[in-house]
């Protein structure tokens, strides 16, 4: 299948993947705060969860939201980290997408954490309540990476510090030290 463009050159694309409580939000959220304005945070929990109320399931619409909202950002000049479980068996095809259609740079990262190291950071998340390690346990997926030439694998004993830095250097994303959001 062959992918219309999206982006530009000048635009990057960073997706970081990997398993409920690997540290991904974090990564993500520190990086698009160091790039500041024109770098959109797409994270697959609000737009599955919150937005669209949907299970991750075959055959739901999340991937295509996930994947129209990433084009909408490149195609209007904005870097964009994309973030969350992204399981291949499900989001193989539009992350397929996305790479090939991309005109710009892109990073695809995989957070390989163990279970036992994901269950333990989960206990210090705000989120801990909100679902137990035996849900948590039946969501893992072990070393889901995609196998793709370039892809970035960081170990489970690589930190937030590192981890950002390691990402930013590796896709060319700028960190300008500020946060422009007003």
């Amino acid at each position: 299948m062959r992918a219309e463009p999206a982006g530009s050159p000048d635009t990057i694309l960073v997706c970081i993947r990997g398993n409920s409580g690997s540290g991904k939000s974090s990564i993500a959220r520190e990086l698009r705060r160091r790039h500041g304005r024109g770098c959109a945070l797409v994270e697959q929990d609000y737009l599955r969860r919150v937005v669209l109320l949907e299970r991750d399931k075959p055959g739901g619409v999340a991937p295509g939201l996930i994947e129209q909202t990433v084009r909408f950002a490149l195609d209007h000049g904005h870097h964009v980290v994309l973030e969350g479980i992204l399981h291949t068996g499900r989001y193989r095809d539009m992350l397929t997408s996305l790479r090939d259609g991309h005109r710009g740079r892109s990073l695809f990262c995989y957070l390989d954490v163990s279970l036992a190291e994901t269950l333990r950071r989960h206990l210090t998340r705000p989120q801990a309540g909100d679902f137990t390690a035996e849900q948590m346990s039946g969501w893992y997926a072990a070393h889901d990476v995609l196998g793709w030439p370039g892809e970035l694998v960081l170990p489970e004993t690589t930190g937030l510090e590192q981890a950002v830095e390691a990402i930013a250097a590796a896709a060319g994303l700028p960190q300008t030290g500020r946060d422009d959001r007003r």
